[in-house]
C-alpha cells in the first residue's frame, strides 16, 4: 500500500484549506458509490481521495460542481418564489 501524505497533495492545490475541501468532496463521492481513479488497495475513501489528488486525477475543479448546483438551486427558487434548498 502506497503511503500518501498531505505534503504529497499540497503542490496540487492552492493551499491546505482548499485541499480539505477537495479531498472531502471526493471522499464523499467515493463513499456514495463513485468509482475511484486509483486501485482500491483496501483504503478508506479519505485515503483514496488523497491518493487521487496526489496522482493528479482530481483537482479543485471538483468544487465547481457544488457552486453550479447551488447557483441553479437559487435561480430556480427565485423563479418559483420559494426558499432555495442548498
Amino acid at each position: 500500500m502506497a503511503r500518501v501524505t498531505v505534503e504529497d497533495c499540497l503542490g496540487k492545490v492552492a493551499n491546505r484549506f482548499e485541499l480539505v475541501l477537495v479531498a472531502s468532496k471526493r471522499a464523499r463521492q467515493i463513499a456514495n458509490g463513485a468509482d475511484p481513479f486509483v486501485p482500491l488497495e483496501n483504503d478508506k475513501p479519505t485515503v483514496l481521495a488523497l491518493r487521487e489528488i496526489a496522482d493528479d486525477h482530481v483537482d479543485a475543479a471538483i468544487l465547481a460542481d457544488d457552486l453550479t448546483d447551488m447557483h441553479v438551486a437559487v435561480e430556480e427558487a427565485q423563479v418559483s418564489g420559494e426558499r432555495p434548498q442548498l
